[in-house]
């Protein structure tokens, strides 16, 4: 009995880490189209989550980050825009519109989602999870283009804020780790 209590208390954390991937990929999402979904499509893959804004400062990190994707999507790394209008009212477009600048003017190809609240009473359930007391990277976004890596396990690996840009020597390390790891 007291092997059985010992192996049961080894494997809880496993069981809720496991719990909580499938909670971060499961939860319910609109495309950039409108279109019902989640992340599970990108189960096993790396993913980099960024909230994004089309008249922002930073804005042209859109560059780059598409650069990232091109050069990693087929070792497995998915970049995921998220846009969002609460940090100076700098994404205030529909979605067609958001799409048709982020294509035209960046050749953006990564996945875009519905624009969403990242922080306050109507933050969106995935960013509930990203910032969320049980997240290892908890605490409000601060601007826009913050980026959350999520290893293969569907684990939030690391947070990388807003002026950190998509070819940093840190995040690209980060990446290139969380593509090795298996």
């Amino acid at each position: 009995m007291n092997n059985l209590l010992l192996l049961a208390a080894a494997l809880l954390p496993a069981i809720v880490t496991a719990q909580a991937a499938d909670t971060l990929l499961g939860v319910p999402l609109k495309d950039i189209d409108g279109k019902s979904t989640t992340l599970k499509a990108y189960q096993g893959k790396v993913l980099l989550v960024v909230n994004v804004a089309s008249k922002c400062g930073f804005t042209p990190q859109y560059a780059g980050l598409e650069a990232l994707y091109a050069k990693y999507k087929d070792r497995g790394l998915v970049v995921l825009g998220f846009p969002c209008n609460q940090f100076g009212g700098q994404e205030p477009g529909t979605n067609e519109e958001i799409k048709q600048f982020c294509t035209s003017k960046y050749g953006v190809t990564f996945p875009l989602f519905d624009k969403l609240d990242v922080n306050g009473p109507k933050r969106a359930p995935l960013y509930a999870l990203l910032v969320g007391k049980d997240s290892p990277v908890a605490g409000d976004i601060r601007w826009n283009f913050t980026k959350f890596l999520i290893g293969r396990d569907g684990k939030i690996l690391e947070r990388f804020e807003s002026r950190t840009k998509s070819d940093a020597p840190e995040l690209v390390e980060a990446v290139t780790a969380a593509l090795a790891a298996k």
